[in-house]
């Protein structure tokens, strides 16, 4: 029996919880928290809804009861096709964090694994995630390899 599973309604306080600790662990990041109770009914709403293109995959924390080990987070995403993806399917993961207290016991492994065929499921033709030094190494193994393409954003 695999200990993932995919994240529920219910989980939400703790995807925002080991979200908030993978953006802490970020250098430069905006750590505050004040965020955290508007996006609860957002989380809980997507969570919900099987189809709506946001797919959450955790590990249960093995010593604490009601809390989160590990999770992933990825959503589907629709540009138009090109050679190598026609129909332009585009997976994204944007959150993969792993409790202090558990890591290294192959857990967001584990998850990625579990987020990776759901996307296969879902007819992606690539998948798409920014890495931390720290983690590159868990995504080259699993085939993910650097793009030219720089990364730019526009905030509201």
């Amino acid at each position: 029996m695999s200990l993932v599973r995919r994240a529920v309604p219910e989980d939400a306080e703790e995807l925002i919880r080991l979200r908030q600790v993978m953006i802490d662990s970020m250098a430069g990041a905006d750590t505050s928290t004040e965020w955290h109770a508007e996006s609860l009914a957002t989380i809980r709403g997507r969570l919900a809804d099987p189809d709506g293109g946001l797919a959450a995959f955790v590990v249960d924390h093995p010593e604490r009861v009601g809390a989160l080990g590990a999770l992933v987070v990825g959503t589907l995403e629709y540009r138009i096709g090109r050679a190598g993806n026609p129909h332009g399917r585009v997976g994204y993961v944007f959150s993969v964090a792993t409790d202090p207290e558990v890591r290294r016991r192959g857990y967001a492994r584990a998850c990625m694994e579990a987020l990776v065929e759901w996307f296969r499921e879902q007819g992606v033709g690539q998948i798409d995630l920014t890495a931390s030094a720290e983690a590159a190494p868990l995504y080259a193994a699993m085939g993910f390899v650097r793009t030219p393409d720089p990364l730019m954003r526009l905030r509201f």
